[in-house]
């Protein structure tokens, strides 16, 4: 078979799957969707004529920017590449590959195959996450030669994406995250005053930049995602444009605004339940908290503030991320991983992001509990009260947070049982903590559970903030499809997997169907021991059922995994009971079925492993064939081997198994 008609196959399988997931008003919606691409493509090359009657001035707070460090505002590191931002940029260029996307009408772009590259890396260069970095280099030196580049690099990017031509006007939330990466640069350049004493800068705005600036907002509001496309990225979309709206006053700014401001208070609630994402995914968390806060900011600033729900909602989010992250601010990597930012300023960790929301949240609500969990971050190097909440809130806002008083409130367990999420915690001190994660959450969001990973009653170990038993991570999206498969994969996880099969059907790389249910059948915490119990419907296509309890017990520091497989069918199962490590831990077995696990950070903690003699356990690393085994994905693009204790037994047909497998921590 011929690649294209590869890729005919693999174009034709995602439709016909991607169409089961849609109910009958989602049919409807895009059926107007393609009568509006086909629409749309006379709209190419459109360029407004439009001006503001008066340019906004700042409502962010850019005095006194010298106590802060910013990135280097002439280097964009992208993913594993770095692109220099002293050469001219190709906006079309797939860094990863050389590859180069056509500049053809944008909704007929095919992102799905990698034929044209990978969109993910145009992306994040289209993003414009290094503009603010440069901004804030020529607000504190004034360099008239820095001012010239942030110029040429919008300039540049105006006259090689004409509006609706090129795979940077084929998604809607990348559209918003520009649009947000420009209001922060308009308000750190503080360009209504700069316009007044710069002619070159004045005729760049008039002529350029508020022209494109009107341009993306125009996509915006034209180009929802709704039904089954309705997460993280409609939250951008509204955020972006709410966001814009208020600042710019275009004629139809108080639509926009009204329109999207209706949708963030719709969909903080939609997507949250108690402060934890729908989409079930950690570090996104992150991500889709900045455009709900920074809307809410913006709100303030303008005299439209958001409702007590919208407040009291972003607060509950707050806990959830104090109650999810470690002692020292590592969090379980569950569920999709990109890296994904919304602004970058003075990091590029996006774990630190964490903390700084954390600081904000500490500012908004008076609360010395969220300046402590930010405090429990701090690297040693770097300010807890970062630039992104000093621009969002200025000296005023830092004295604050420096005023609140200090305390020191010991973590307990958090149990999110509707939800499906679980922290089983003993923590002694700072920085002295037996940490597990357990996930008996839904597959993921809406009926594609675009970033969900078929991992039920997974579960995750840190010990003192060092990972042991960990999430493998995501690597990727729509290239490479086998590493994709498996980041996502039952068998990445730490859980049961059964007959080598996913516990959901995976129709695409951001498409699942045949969503598992999970059940949670008994909860119990205590401050000496904590249990769940939880089941989950992912095999009943193979008439089994898989059943898992975690018992800790806080006084042994043992964590008891107790797994009941129930076979009702007519055919022996293969069951594997999955161990994925962190790479920096070292396994030593023992004997038949008893490991010793080394952290390389933890060197005063061991782990011990006994699994039961009848299964047959191997240890597998860094594997490729006949399948992958044995990965772990830091951050995106990048992947590591690391070790993976697996045994393997048989439930035979009509009958029930019970595993017991006992984890002690030991302290030496």
């Amino acid at each position: 078979m011929t690649n294209e008609k590869k890729d005919n196959m693999t174009r034709y399988r995602w439709f016909y799957y991607r169409f089961r997931t849609m109910s009958l008003p989602e049919v409807g919606f895009r059926l107007r969707q393609y009568v509006q691409k086909r629409s749309d493509r006379s709209h190419m090359n459109w360029q407004p004529v439009i001006r503001l009657a008066k340019l906004p001035a700042s409502i962010l707070f850019t005095d006194n920017l010298g106590q802060f460090t910013n990135l280097p505002p002439l280097q964009a590191p992208i993913f594993n590449h770095k692109v220099d931002l002293t050469q001219t940029v190709d906006w079309h260029l797939d860094l990863s590959t050389g590859r180069r996307f056509p500049l053809t009408y944008a909704k007929d772009i095919d992102i799905r195959t990698g034929e044209a590259g990978n969109a993910k890396y145009v992306w994040e260069v289209n993003r414009m996450p290094f503009l603010p970095a440069l901004a804030l280099a020529y607000r504190r030196s004034e360099s008239p030669g820095l001012l010239a580049r942030l110029m040429e690099l919008i300039e540049s990017w105006a006259q090689e994406n004409p509006y609706l031509v090129g795979v940077n006007w084929y998604s809607n939330i990348e559209v918003n995250l520009r649009l947000i990466n420009w209001f922060f640069c308009w308000n750190i350049l503080n360009a209504s005053q700069l316009v007044k004493k710069n002619p070159a800068f004045s005729r760049f705005v008039e002529r350029c930049w508020v022209p494109l600036i009107y341009q993306h907002c125009v996509y915006s509001r034209e180009n929802p995602s709704y039904y089954s496309s309705a997460n993280n990225h409609l939250i951008a979309e509204y955020a972006g444009l709410f966001i814009a709206g208020s600042f710019w006053q275009f004629p139809e700014s108080d639509e926009w605004t009204k329109y999207a401001k209706a949708g963030l208070e719709r969909e903080i609630q939609l997507q949250h339940r108690r402060g934890i994402n729908l989409e079930q995914t950690a570090t996104y968390i992150q991500f889709i908290t900045d455009f709900f806060l920074i809307a809410y900011v913006v709100g303030l600033r303008t005299n439209n503030a958001f409702s007590f729900a919208y407040t009291d909602q972003l607060r509950q989010i707050a806990i959830y991320i104090s109650v999810l992250l470690d002692c020292c601010g590592s969090l379980p990597n569950y569920g999709d991983q990109d890296n994904g930012r919304v602004v970058v300023l003075d990091n590029l960790d996006a774990n630190l992001n964490f903390r700084s929301i954390l600081t904000s949240s500490a500012v908004l609500f008076f609360d010395s509990f969220f300046k402590q969990c930010a405090h429990a971050m701090e690297p040693g190097t770097g300010q807890v009260f970062d630039l992104k909440n000093y621009l969002l809130f200025g000296m005023e806002g830092q004295e604050q947070f420096d005023e609140l008083p200090s305390v020191n409130v010991q973590l307990g367990s958090g149990f999110y049982t509707e939800e499906g999420h679980f922290i089983l915690r003993k923590q002694e001190s700072a920085g002295r903590e037996i940490y597990v994660y357990f996930d008996a959450a839904p597959l993921g969001f809406l009926s594609i559970a675009a970033h969900g990973h078929a991992d039920a009653l997974s579960f995750c170990l840190h010990i003192d903030g060092c990972p042991f038993f960990v999430d493998p991570g995501t690597y990727t999206y729509h290239t490479e499809s086998a590493w994709r498969n498996y980041f996502v994969s039952t068998r990445a996880h730490n859980t049961i997997c059964i007959d080598g099969q996913n516990q959901a059907f995976q129709g695409g790389a951001l498409l699942w169907l045949n969503h598992y249910q999970t059940s949670v059948t008994r909860v119990q915490s205590g401050e000496w021991a904590d249990e769940v119990t939880a089941t989950h419907t992912g095999y009943e296509r193979l008439a089994c059922r898989h059943e898992r309890a975690l018992h800790f017990d806080k006084s042994e520091d043992r964590l008891l995994v107790s797994d009941r497989i129930v076979n009702y069918g007519t055919q022996d199962r293969q069951v594997e009971l999955m161990f994925h490590l962190h790479p920096d831990v070292f396994v030593t077995q023992l004997a038949d079925n008893h490991f010793e696990l080394l952290q390389l950070n933890c060197p005063d903690r061991l782990v011990r492993i006994d699994l039961l003699p009848s299964l047959k356990t191997t240890i597998h690393r860094g594997e490729t064939e006949p399948e992958p085994l044995g990965w772990f994905s830091d951050r995106f693009y990048r992947k590591q081997p690391t070790s993976v204790i697996r045994s393997v037994t048989t439930v035979p047909a009509g009958e029930t198994i019970d595993l017991q497998s006992v984890i002690q921590i030991l302290t030496i």
